[in-house]
């Protein structure tokens, strides 16, 4: 982790101190609202730290993780039509699930590159968005409506205090996890392997076996993210597979800062913030919206996070030392 001493350091855990005190401030000013969209914000800031394990990490640039979302819903969804709450039955089949439509997709995808890898993980988050809408007797288009909430140690995730707390956790555990995986061994070839694959190949290391893991291990984090979602929507719908959900998780990877720690936090809080601010000032809030993400993306091509760490000493060195 970044040292406390310099924005890059401090600025995400104030903002994990922040998101951690809403509850009490919705409490103190009986504003529900507050507690029901910032559990929306950690969901996507769960589920954009698992698409920056594939994209910042590994180099693959998804179109498709609005799959492993849509999967985790209706992990929910499905078993509680039938009658099945248990937290733990939604949870394997939310692992379950995304671990192998991820290995199956991903294993296909790898064996394109480039443009060709972004159109295929598209193309098959398109199939499972169709796949859903066929099955009318449960919901089709319309979406599914989650009778019975998640219930996990005898208490379920039926109110959106339930599902803060559980996401809270969940991303810091997420967050620190991430800490120590960005410089384990795993980590560093995964990152080496996207700057360079064929060094990483020359030392017996397969760069594609690397990244194969790494899309895995985002599909299932994307799922978990999605089963929080349902909890929280009390509803799962085929649109959260639509490739435009994919396409703001990347935006908030590339805002935050692609292969940071703290990069898809903070591009999750601005993305969604901006959005909701804008929302309430203006109908045709979309336009200002987009200038808005233009203008914050353009301070610096490696984001939020690499615009703080212009602050750290290496960087103020870096920039001082002499160009030959």
């Amino acid at each position: 982790m970044k040292s406390l001493r310099y924005p890059a350091g401090w600025l995400p855990v104030l903002v994990v101190l922040g998101l951690a005190g809403v509850p009490a401030l919705a409490a103190l000013t009986q504003d529900s609202f507050l507690v029901s969209f910032f559990a929306r914000v950690l969901i996507y800031a769960i589920a954009a730290t698992a698409l920056n394990i594939a994209l910042g990490f590994g180099g693959l640039v998804s179109l498709g993780h609005a799959l492993f979302l849509g999967i985790g819903m209706y992990s929910v969804a499905l078993p509680a039509h039938f009658g099945i709450t248990s937290g733990w039955v939604h949870l394997a089949w939310c692992i379950g699930a995304c671990a192998m439509v991820g290995a199956v997709t991903g294993a296909i995808s790898l064996r394109t590159t480039g443009i060709g890898f972004i159109m295929i993980t598209l193309a098959f988050a398109q199939m499972g968005y169709f796949v859903i809408v066929s099955l009318k007797q449960f919901g089709g288009d319309d979406g599914l409506t989650i009778t019975g909430a998640s219930e996990f140690f005898g208490h379920a995730l039926s109110s959106a205090q339930a599902v803060y707390a559980a996401s809270l956790i969940l991303l810091v555990a997420l967050l620190l996890w991430t800490a120590r995986m960005r410089h384990s061994p795993f980590g560093m070839a995964l990152r080496g392997g996207r700057q360079n694959a064929r060094r990483v190949a020359s030392i017996g290391l397969a760069p594609r076996e690397y990244q194969l893991a790494a899309y895995v291990l985002s599909a299932v984090l994307c799922g978990l993210a999605g089963l929080l979602f349902a909890n929280l929507n009390a509803y799962a719908s085929p649109s959260t597979m639509a490739w435009t959900v994919s396409g703001e998780l990347i935006v908030m990877v590339v805002l935050g800062g692609m292969g940071s720690v703290a990069g898809p936090l903070l591009g999750a809080v601005v993305f969604l913030g901006i959005e909701e601010v804008f929302k309430v000032l203006t109908e045709h809030w979309m336009a200002p919206f987009g200038l808005a993400i233009l203008a914050v993306a353009l301070l610096g091509r490696t984001g939020l996070m690499g615009w703080l760490e212009h602050f750290t000493p290496r960087a103020k060195a870096a920039r001082e030392e002499p160009k030959p």
